[in-house]
């Protein structure tokens, strides 16, 4: 393909992205499927990647991330993001209202009210309609710019297609979707890893995560409420509101003017009970006076403006009984203490049990059985216990000990050093790991098995003709026409399903196995490493520290999972059974001999490139990539943060040292 058919394509496979994207996030459409947007999708990566002059700032494949970034760019904001004044009662709002009305010395004002999302403030700056900067509040004077992870944020516009000043700026709030954040946590606890507290602290973290192509995948989302700048032919902060609507820019619709504060009284009141039902969680409501010209007059203090206050919502808690603790055994036999609670009401649901996390929780509250315990929701999904009413605990009531032994199976429990769960060792015995582990095999991410469900896998279990994910391709017809509402369709559909699953990649096989702490990210990088099953099973721990996103807790994992014959006997099966056990990913087209079979080994952090990206430049150019260092090794690639015993290692043995500087070099050669 030439230079010029290479530009034509790049621009028709973009407007193709862009317009399946813009009706997937702004109008919740599709018209193809997510393989065929992928297809699409990985066409435009490659055709960049061999003609990178062609490659545009607002290209889609921004969206996907890659671009490793070491030190965010610390930058000074043009108009300071002041934080607002914050009251809890009607009585404020009017004190408020009093001094708005004394400020402007008797003129007419109305007000406009906004819900306050529970999120991370972002100032985007665009410059001849693209998106340039995206910079974090900071201390409100400075912050940093974190532009390759906002990219990500798929409802945000790369480039504002309208006619828009040379510059100007959009402010507003990053933030997890309840359904997202419910999401992570489900994979935490299906990988065995710890979940993350509040959807709020997850964003921030997610926002200044290195490596942006893990930040798209957590699903960050946006909503806008400022226009900032010159020339902006807007007189209201309505008007700006709806011009923002008119770029491109999603904004909540949950907004309203109002024009007195009793309005706005009324506002704060409607929407304290249906704020539950939207998609993130609030806190609160902002509210601003309307007319911008009436805003400067007002001024601000040194840390808030006059013309705007935010009133916050309190935390809704509720006291209700302790009945006892149940105890729920996990995938990876992980044991979770819950609360069962008299039924009570809470943020518009009937609560019946709540989160106890750990046993070092149930410590810290001194927990009784029967004690009167205080429920938040908050900015929790799921309610959690939050105190106890000592006032109301009976003298005769017994403190709770943590079990000792699996609920499900009697086994001792461990709890590994520095870890705050309890474990169930009884992985080839105990029923719901045994059930978690083929749930987790047939779920999307993994085998993607869409013809059967955690109801069809228990009644399988129970009937025990499947107790390991193996035993699943060993199913005939008659076996599932055992099961209840099965028809002969019905088992046709899950046959085919089971058989249509062996078509899956290498990397979906890794992480369906289910290894603890080896999650879908890790499994795609070890895929890629490896290159097969074999390999990776022989792998050695230093071997696996070497290999990209694995540390010592994965590499220690992986190794005690090959090493036990169960696990081994359960791949061969699944081997025989004709599932994928080698990357089927393609070498890159060979660019240059520039590199003229040079043996590399990549190790650290490098600003602007992802280490996969490095050993594909490498490839692509006559080089060899290699997993460790040895004294037959041509180069150590050495980036940041790199690992210090291969570098000893390398010192020891003569190999070459080299930075990214110098590589780009050896390239131009």
């Amino acid at each position: 393909m030439s230079a010029s058919e290479a530009k034509e394509k790049i621009q028709a496979l973009s407007d193709q992205i862009n317009y399946h994207n813009h009706l997937y996030y702004n109008q919740n459409k599709s018209e193809i499927s997510d393989f065929e947007f992928d297809q699409l999708l990985r066409s435009l990566v490659d055709l960049e990647n061999q003609f990178p002059e062609w490659k545009q700032p607002d290209s889609p494949t921004q969206r996907v991330g890659g671009t490793i970034t070491k030190e965010f760019e610390n930058v000074a904001h043009q108009y300071p993001m002041l934080s607002l004044g914050n009251t809890y009662s009607t009585e404020e709002l009017l004190e408020f209202d009093a001094r708005v009305a004394k400020g402007l010395e008797g003129e007419a004002y109305e007000y406009f009210c906004e819900l306050k999302f529970d999120g991370v403030s972002i100032s985007l700056i665009y410059e001849n309609g693209m998106l340039v900067k995206g910079i974090t509040r900071g201390d409100g004077v400075r912050g940093d710019n974190v532009i390759a992870n906002v990219k990500t944020i798929r409802t945000l516009p790369l480039k504002v297609k309208a006619t828009t000043p040379d510059r100007f700026e959009v402010r507003g709030e990053v933030f997890l979707s309840k359904e997202v954040f419910k999401q992570l946590n489900k994979e935490q606890e299906d990988i065995g890893e710890e979940t993350y507290a509040n959807a709020r602290n997850t964003a921030s973290g997610t926002l200044k995560m290195q490596d942006s192509a893990e930040v798209a995948k957590r699903k960050l989302d946006c909503y806008l409420y400022y226009l900032l700048g010159e020339d902006l032919d807007v007189t209201t902060h309505e008007e700006a509101i709806h011009q923002l609507e008119n770029w491109g820019f999603q904004v909540s619709p949950t907004y309203q003017k109002c024009n007195t504060i009793q309005e706005v009284i009324n506002y704060i009141a409607r929407w304290e009970k249906k704020r539950t039902d939207l998609p993130l969680e609030t806190d609160g409501v902002v509210i601003k006076v309307n007319n911008l010209a009436q805003q400067q007059r007002l001024g601000a203090t040194a840390k808030v403006p006059r013309w705007a206050i935010s009133y916050k919502y309190k935390a809704e808690s509720i006291s209700t009984r302790l009945n006892g603790i149940t105890y729920q055994v996990g995938r990876t036999g992980a044991v979770t203490p819950v609360a069962e609670l008299e039924p009570v009401l809470l943020a518009g649901t009937t609560v019946k049990r709540a989160s106890l996390h750990n046993a070092n929780e149930i410590a810290r509250l001194d927990l009784h059985l029967g004690d009167f315990v205080f429920v938040e929701k908050g900015g929790e999904i799921i309610p959690k216990v939050t105190g106890v009413d000592l006032a109301k605990r009976t003298a005769s009531s017994e403190s709770i000990v943590y079990i000792t032994n699996c609920p499900e199976c009697g086994t001792e429990l461990i709890r590994k050093e520095g870890e705050a769960n309890h474990y169930c060792p009884n992985d080839v015995g105990c029923p719901p790991q045994i059930k978690g582990k083929v749930e987790h095999f047939i779920q999307r991410k993994a085998m993607d098995i869409d013809s059967l469900g955690e109801q069809t896998i228990r009644q399988l279990f129970d009937l025990g003709l499947v107790k390991t994910p193996a035993d699943l391709y060993d199913l005939k017809k008659e076996d599932l026409l055992r099961l209840d509402k099965v028809k002969e369709k019905s088992a046709q559909n899950m046959l085919a399903g089971i058989e249509a699953s062996k078509a899956a990649p290498f990397e979906a096989v890794l992480f369906a196995i289910g290894i603890r702490f080896v999650g879908k990210t890790v499994a795609e990088k070890l895929a890629g490493y490896f290159k097969n099953m074999d390999n990776l099973a022989k792998a050695t721990y230093e071997q696996l520290l070497e290999a990209p996103e694995v540390g010592e807790k994965i590499a220690a994992s992986v190794v005690q999972y090959f090493q036990s014959e169960e696990n081994q006997r359960e791949v061969q099966r699944l081997k025989a059974a004709g599932l994928q056990m080698e990357s089927s990913e393609q070498q890159p087209t060979l660019l240059s001999n520039q590199l003229d079979n040079h043996s590399f080994v990549i190790s650290g952090t490098f600003e602007n490139y992802e280490r996969d990206q490095l050993k594909d430049i490498i490839l692509a150019n006559g080089g060899r990539v290699l997993s460790g260092v040895s004294g037959k090794l041509d180069y150590l690639l050495a980036g940041d943060n790199m690992g210090p015993s291969k570098l000893e290692k390398a010192q020891k043995l003569g190999v070459k040292i080299i930075s990214l500087a110098e590589f780009e070099q050896m390239l131009k050669g």
